[in-house]
C-alpha cells in the first residue's frame, strides 16, 4: 500500500513538473520574438529599424486577439473530418474548466508563424497590408494545417510526424515569405536590369548592424529550447532533445562558415548566423526522433542549404529576401520534415510514431522502408499547397483594397519617418561607419599609395608667389585624433575640419555580403584644413602620413595649395603674424 501510495505521488510530481515545464517552454518560445526582431532589425538598414520593431511587435498582438477570436478552436476544437476544429469559445463561456495551457502553448506558436513572413518583405511593406495578412494566417491558415498535425486531423491520423513545427510553423511562414516577396518585388537599387527588364547584376544590400543580429540569433537560439523541449513528457526525452537541438545547429554553422571560407575566401557571418538557425528549423520536426548522427546529418546539409537558397534567390529567381527567411525557414523546414522519414530511429527515448493502424514506422536509413518518407513527403505537399493558395488568395486581396508596397518615395526615405512619424530608432547616436573596420582584403602598400598626396603648385599668375601653404588631409574618423596630436607635436595647432563623405575600391580585392559583391558606398570621413608658413610643408605632410597610415588603401589623401594672404579679421593682422597663434 505505501509503494503504491509513493507511486501515486511520484506520477502526481512528475506531472506537475513537466506540466510547469510545459509553460517555461510556452515563455521561450514568447520570448523568441525578441530574436526574431533582433535578425530582421540587425540584417536591414537604419532607416526601417522601428517599422521592423512595430511589425514584430504586432504580428503576436493582433495574432493574439485572432487566435482567441477564431484560431484556437479551428487548431485545438474537436475534429471535423480530419479538417477543421469545431470554433470553440469555452474560453469565455467555461473559463472554470478551460485548458489555459494549451491555449497559451498554441498562441506563442502561431504568432511564430506569422513573423518568419516579416523578414523577407522587409523595407517596402505597406504596416497596414502587414498587418491584415498576419491577422489572416493567425486566424485561418495556421491554425486549419497545423489542426491536421497536432490537433487530431488526417494527417496526424495517418502517422505523419512534426514533433515541433518544421512543416507546421517553418515551412509555412517561409512559403508564405517566398510568394510575398516574389509579389512585391525587389528593393530599389537589390537588381540591375537592361532594358528589356532583364536582371544583370546582383547588389548588396548589407544590414547595418549584424552586432544586432547575432544578439538576436543567440535569443533565438536559447528560445528554441522551449520550442523543441516544451512537449517533453520525460527527463530522458527531454535531454535527448535538448541534445539534438544543440548539435544540429552547431554543425550547420560550422559547415557554412567551411563552405562560404572556401567559396568567396572569408567566412560570411550573416550566412553562419542564418545557419544556426538553419539547424534548428531542420531538427525541429524531428528533434524527439533522431539520435546524435541524425542530428549531426540535418544540420550537415542545413548548412549546405543556406547559401545555396541565398544564391538560388539572388541569382535564377532574383527574388529580394533581405533577411535569408526563404532558405532558413522553408527550405530547411522542407528538409527537416522529410528527415523524419530518413532518420527516425527508435532508440530515441519515447519513440512514438505509429501509422493508423498502430505499426510502429521507422527511418528509411534505419531499416524502416520508405512509409514514414512517403507520409512526410505526403505533408510537405498538401500543407505546401494549402499555404500557397491560401496566402496568394490573401495577397490578391489586400493589394487589391490597401496595396502590398509602399511608394518609391517612402522606400527610399524610409518606413520609420513615413509609416510611424519616427525620425529615428537611434535618436541621439550619429549612424557612421568606421571605415577602418571595412579596409578590403590584401596585404598592406606601401605609404604613398595607402595615403596619397596630390600637389597644387601653382596660382593665378596675378597673385604673385606664394608664401604660404594650405595642406588639406581627408582621413578615417578614427585617425582623427591621432592625427591632431600628431600635428600638434609639429607646432601646428590651428586647424578647420569638416565631415565629409567619400569612396573608393581596391582593385582585385573584393568584398562579400551574403555572397553577393559589396559596391562601394558612400562613408563618412574628415577634412582637416591647416595653412601653414614657418612649419614647413613637408614636415606637414610626413607628420600626417605616419599619423594616418595603417598599410590599406583608403588611408586618406593630402592635398597641398599655394595661398597668397593671410588676414586675421579680429585684429587685421596680414601675412605671417596673422598665423603665429596657429603655428608655435
Amino acid at each position: 500500500m505505501n509503494e503504491e501510495f509513493m507511486g501515486t505521488v511520484k506520477e502526481l510530481v512528475t506531472s506537475e513538473a513537466f506540466g510547469i515545464w510545459y509553460l517555461i517552454g510556452a515563455a521561450l518560445v514568447f520570448f523568441m520574438q525578441a530574436g526574431f526582431a533582433m535578425v530582421e532589425t540587425g540584417f536591414t538598414r537604419a532607416k526601417n529599424a522601428g517599422n521592423i520593431i512595430m511589425k514584430n511587435l504586432m504580428d503576436f498582438c493582433i495574432g493574439t486577439v485572432m487566435f482567441i477570436g477564431i484560431g484556437y478552436g479551428l487548431l485545438c476544437g474537436t475534429d471535423i473530418n480530419g479538417i477543421i476544429g469545431n470554433p470553440d469559445y469555452s474560453l469565455f463561456s467555461g473559463y472554470y474548466g478551460f485548458n489555459f495551457s494549451s491555449f497559451v502553448f498554441n498562441l506563442v506558436f502561431c504568432a511564430t508563424a506569422a513573423t518568419i513572413v516579416s523578414g523577407a518583405m522587409a523595407e517596402r511593406t505597406k504596416f497596414i497590408s502587414y498587418c491584415v495578412y498576419s491577422a489572416v494566417i493567425s486566424a485561418v491558415i495556421y491554425p486549419i494545417e497545423a489542426h491536421w498535425i497536432w490537433g487530431g486531423g488526417w494527417l496526424v491520423q495517418l502517422g505523419f510526424h512534426d514533433f515541433a513545427g518544421s512543416c507546421a510553423i517553418h515551412m509555412v511562414g517561409g512559403i508564405a515569405a517566398l510568394i510575398g516577396a516574389k509579389m512585391l518585388g525587389p528593393r530599389i537599387g537589390k537588381f540591375e536590369t537592361d532594358k528589356n527588364g532583364k536582371v544583370t547584376k546582383v547588389k548588396a544590400i548589407p544590414g547595418h548592424s549584424l552586432t544586432i543580429g547575432a544578439l538576436g540569433c543567440f535569443i533565438l537560439w536559447f528560445g528554441w529550447y522551449g520550442f523543441n523541449g516544451a512537449a517533453a513528457t520525460s527527463g530522458p526525452q527531454l535531454g535527448s532533445i535538448f541534445l539534438t537541438t544543440t548539435v544540429a545547429p552547431a554543425v550547420a554553422t560550422v559547415v557554412c562558415m567551411i563552405f562560404t571560407w572556401v567559396k568567396y575566401g572569408k567566412p560570411d557571418v550573416s550566412m553562419c548566423l542564418n545557419a544556426s538557425l538553419a539547424g534548428l528549423v531542420g531538427v525541429t520536426a524531428g528533434c524527439d526522433v533522431v539520435d546524435c548522427a541524425g542530428a549531426a546529418i540535418i544540420g550537415g546539409v542545413s548548412g549546405l542549404l543556406v547559401p545555396f537558397g541565398i544564391w538560388l534567390l539572388d541569382y535564377k529567381l532574383h527574388i529580394d529576401d533581405p533577411v535569408g527567411a526563404v532558405a532558413v525557414h522553408m527550405m530547411n523546414g522542407i528538409w527537416g520534415t522529410l528527415a523524419v522519414g530518413l532518420l527516425a530511429t527508435p532508440t530515441a527515448p519515447g519513440y512514438s510514431i505509429v501509422d493508423n493502424a498502430g505499426v510502429q514506422l521507422e527511418g528509411l536509413f534505419y531499416g524502416g522502408g520508405a512509409k514514414l518518407l512517403g507520409l512526410q513527403a505526403l505533408a510537405v505537399l498538401s500543407v505546401g499547397a494549402w499555404t500557397a493558395i491560401t496566402i496568394t488568395v490573401t495577397y490578391l486581396i489586400i493589394k487589391k483594397i490597401f496595396g502590398l508596397r509602399v511608394t518609391s518615395h517612402e522606400e527610399v526615405v524610409g518606413l520609420d519617418i513615413e509609416e510611424h512619424g519616427l525620425a529615428s530608432s537611434y535618436s541621439g547616436f550619429v549612424m557612421a561607419v568606421d571605415t577602418e573596420s571595412y579596409v578590403a582584403a590584401g596585404e598592406p602598400v606601401p605609404e604613398e599609395k595607402a595615403v596619397s598626396i596630390v600637389y597644387e603648385p601653382t596660382v593665378h599668375e596675378s597673385f604673385g608667389e606664394s608664401k604660404f601653404s594650405q595642406v588639406s588631409i581627408i582621413c578615417r574618423q578614427s585617425r582623427f585624433e591621432k592625427l591632431k596630436k600628431s600635428l600638434a607635436d609639429i607646432g601646428v595647432e590651428g586647424l578647420t575640419t569638416t565631415q565629409v563623405l567619400g569612396c573608393g575600391t581596391q582593385k582585385g580585392a573584393g568584398e562579400y555580403y551574403r555572397g553577393t559583391p559589396v559596391e562601394p558606398t558612400l562613408v563618412p570621413k574628415i577634412k582637416v584644413d591647416v595653412v601653414v608658413c614657418k612649419v614647413p610643408v613637408k614636415d606637414v605632410i610626413e607628420t600626417a602620413r605616419k599619423a594616418l597610415y595603417t598599410g590599406h588603401i583608403g588611408d586618406g589623401k593630402i592635398f597641398v595649395y599655394n595661398v597668397r594672404d593671410v588676414v586675421r579679421v579680429r585684429t587685421g593682422e596680414i601675412g605671417y603674424d596673422a598665423l603665429q597663434d596657429a603655428e608655435a
